[in-house]
């Protein structure tokens, strides 16, 4: 009876040992992504809720009377699918781009490089362990305007929902994985939030339709990718949109191919990771 000889041959350094998908790996670094933000999750979870309701009140308060309507429902109905969405992708940078800048200034970087993980491998743990945190903030605000009197959050159709809640956060968790490379310290972090994410999630139909915008600003929505976000989520849950809703889906699957060379190209190279 043959038996399979063992292969005992040493490899050179940098060829990988492990065949196919370290799963183990993964599971792990997913597990351990997860953890560290469920013990903030008073902050990491439910605050953002509140912060969400907050924003509803003020502007259902100073825009919603009237039996004002957009897009064939109330006001209310409106802003609460973009309040959702918003909430879910803004916190997925947040978790995204706080990962591997922790580990840089406090020098533990050497925990994520080490351990045999590919790169894709890498960049999976951390993107999924962002696109849960997004998911899980979601429901939270979700659930905080459904118990909200005079608000309507059911949804029409699960799929957009689904679908562009995942692509948005998506998205956001690569972008945030870049700005982590990038980053030094957590105040350049802070200063893509405040001047690059937090502008174009403002600025993308949450609170309005862009049909009721000149033209020219309407163009600047439409050149704004959290607008499609935004809208094919709102979408979801009342049925009308102020996009094309299939292409917005295909324009966001292709930013996210393009976002996911982009990482593993910055994380082979070891760009700001070696000294």
């Amino acid at each position: 009876m043959n038996e399979k000889t063992p292969d005992w041959t040493i490899r050179p350094p940098g060829d990988p040992s492990l065949d196919g998908i370290n799963w183990a790996g993964l599971k792990t670094l997913y597990a351990k992504e997860v953890k560290r933000f469920f013990k903030v999750q008073m902050q990491a979870v439910w605050a953002p809720a509140v912060t969400a309701l907050l924003y509803f009140i003020i502007f259902t308060v100073a825009f919603g009377r009237g039996d004002r309507e957009i897009l064939g429902v109330s006001f209310a109905d409106f802003i609460g699918p973009g309040l959702v969405i918003m909430a879910m992708i803004q916190n997925s940078f947040a978790n995204a781009s706080f990962s591997l800048l922790v580990g840089k200034i406090q020098g533990t970087i050497v925990d994520y490089l080490m351990p045999p993980l590919s790169i894709g491998e890498l960049i999976a743990g951390l993107v999924a362990a962002s696109v849960t945190r997004a998911f899980l903030v979601g429901g939270a605000v979700w659930l905080v305007l459904w118990l909200w009197p005079d608000v309507d959050m059911t949804p029409a159709s699960i799929w957009p929902i689904l679908l562009f809640g995942f692509l948005g956060s998506l998205m956001l968790a690569f972008f945030g994985l870049m700005t982590s490379l990038w980053a030094e310290k957590f105040d350049h972090a802070a200063m893509v939030t405040n001047f690059v994410v937090a502008p174009l999630a403002l600025l993308s139909g949450t609170f309005y339709s862009v049909e009721a915008l000149p033209e020219t600003f309407q163009a600047a929505s439409y050149a704004n990718p959290f607008f499609y976000v935004i809208s094919g989520f709102r979408y979801g849950f009342i049925g009308a949109a102020d996009s094309n809703v299939m292409f917005g889906a295909g324009l966001l699957t292709g930013l996210n191919v393009l976002l996911f060379f982009g990482c593993f190209a910055l994380l082979k190279s070891g760009w700001k990771l070696r000294s």
